[in-house]
């Protein structure tokens, strides 16, 4: 038999066919997740615009809550597949166990947080009084849902780690085509509102965490791995997610300070970068597959031992995610008129949302870099240098989002559609260049080897 493993960083067929066995699946499961927004956006959006502004104050703060804890999916999927690498299964299974109790219990606690202080949060962001309802109604129902949410990322992560991403990928099938079903019914049918859209988007959650619970629970039953919870190897497992957890909560204040300045440009600026956002999330999770397959190959090479295979396999989903991106670049510029249309019947919006695709497109192939090398990194373990990378991010994004917050009134003096489309267009060449910093410091270390330790456990 011919021997496929790498020598001196080559790059082996079985590797392409690795990375496409685990990417595929992992794209079509990430699409599903803004498929939810996309899905509410445009149900709520022809509500009316201050129902679509209030969703973009909403859905923000709800996706700040829930995507802190990333490192329940991020952090597991890299102890799992390293301890899958050294040729412990049943230590991988354990450790799944671990971050999914810790996952109900910060889901609980977020819960109850977000849901009482849902007014106080939304009023943070300063939009119109009848979007800022229209926000709280929504945040304050889809909060139920954050358990669910953290569940899905804690036992996706598990399953990521032992090299499966079909299992997630048929839950988040059922939970997109509930939510839709859902939202139609809630929203049209009962006509509840956006108060309907978020309770689809509850149960569709809810639906999603049961499914893959259920799953976790068989292959621990199969290994004879107890389903107890350990508080001690909890507190381990979230002492370990601190600095994935700043470096997302540094990521979150990014994208919270750019809305925050949406909202100060108006609702018609608000609701135009709640649709581009939603799209641009969309596209990073596309994106994002790829890096998902670098977090499962680079956690499991490193596990074995294998230097060389590390380096051939960053290599390569860093040449995938770049052409990606200029794939879904192309895409997006071709579309750019027509996107607008299904989210808003509003033409000032309309106008703001293709303005703002221009950008967007435009910068598809350095994001698929930049997930790329995040994937791989995590899948490393290197979560310390993340967060102190993600933290010069933020400072050195601050005085670029700042600027345009301060020349609010003089791009919008003119009071045109076309005014408006340049204002949000500077939202989205100032968040380019947070992105080119994080380029650059991303680059600089993946060139290092101090980013590859090997064995079990990091």
């Amino acid at each position: 038999m011919r021997d496929e493993r790498p020598a001196d960083g080559q790059e082996t067929p079985s590797q392409h066919r690795e990375v496409l066995r685990l990417a595929l699946p992992a794209f079509l499961a990430l699409v599903a997740e803004p498929l939810f927004l996309l899905t509410d956006s445009a149900i709520v959006g022809h509500l009316g615009t201050p129902q679509l502004a209030g969703l973009g104050v909403a859905s923000a703060m709800l996706l700040t809550a829930a995507n802190i804890f990333v490192f329940l999916a991020y952090g597991t999927t890299a102890v799992v597949a390293r301890q899958l690498g050294a040729g412990n299964r049943d230590g991988a299974i354990a450790a799944g166990i671990d971050g999914t109790w810790l996952a109900v219990g910060l889901g609980a606690v977020t819960a109850v947080v977000i849901a009482v202080a849902a007014g106080p949060i939304c009023r943070v962001f300063g939009a119109s009084p009848e979007a800022l309802g229209h926000a709280v109604t929504y945040l304050r129902i889809s909060a139920i849902s954050l358990p669910a949410m953290l569940v899905v990322l804690a036992t996706t992560g598990v399953l990521r780690g032992l090299q499966d991403t079909r299992t997630p990928l048929a839950a988040s099938a059922l939970g997109f085509t509930s939510n839709i079903a859902l939202n139609l019914l809630f929203v049209y049918g009962f006509g509840w509102g956006i108060a309907g859209s978020a309770l689809g988007t509850v149960l569709a959650q809810t639906g999603m965490a049961a499914a893959l619970v259920v799953v976790l629970m068989r292959e621990a039953r199969r290994h004879e791995v107890t389903l107890r919870a350990h508080p001690g190897r909890i507190l381990k497992a979230a002492r370990t997610g601190i600095p994935l957890l700043v470096r997302t909560l540094a990521l979150r204040a990014v994208l919270l300070v750019t809305t925050w300045v949406a909202a100060g440009l108006g609702d018609v600026p608000l609701a135009a970068y709640q649709v581009s956002a939603t799209i641009w999330s969309f596209l990073v999770f596309a994106l994002d597959a790829i890096a998902i397959a670098a977090q499962a190959l680079t956690g499991k090479s490193l596990g074995e031992g294998d230097l060389a295979r590390t380096r051939s396999v960053t290599t390569l989903m860093v040449r995938w995610g770049i052409i990606a991106g200029f794939a879904l670049g192309i895409v997006l510029l071709l579309l750019r008129t027509v996107l607008p249309q299904l989210f808003t019947g509003d033409p000032a919006v309309q106008t703001a949302i293709a303005a703002a695709l221009i950008i967007v497109a435009l910068t598809q192939p350095l994001s698929g870099y930049v997930f790329v090398i995040d994937g791989v990194l995590i899948g490393a373990g290197d979560g310390p240098w993340l967060a102190r990378a993600m933290l010069a991010n933020l400072v050195a994004y601050l005085p670029l989002i700042l600027g345009v917050h301060l020349m609010g009134d003089w791009l919008l003096e003119e009071g045109s559609a076309r005014a408006t489309g340049n204002a949000v267009m500077w939202l989205w060449l100032a968040f380019t260049g947070f992105m080119a910093i994080r380029g650059v410091l991303m680059w600089a270390r993946v060139r290092t080897d101090g980013w590859m330790v090997t064995g079990a456990t990091r």
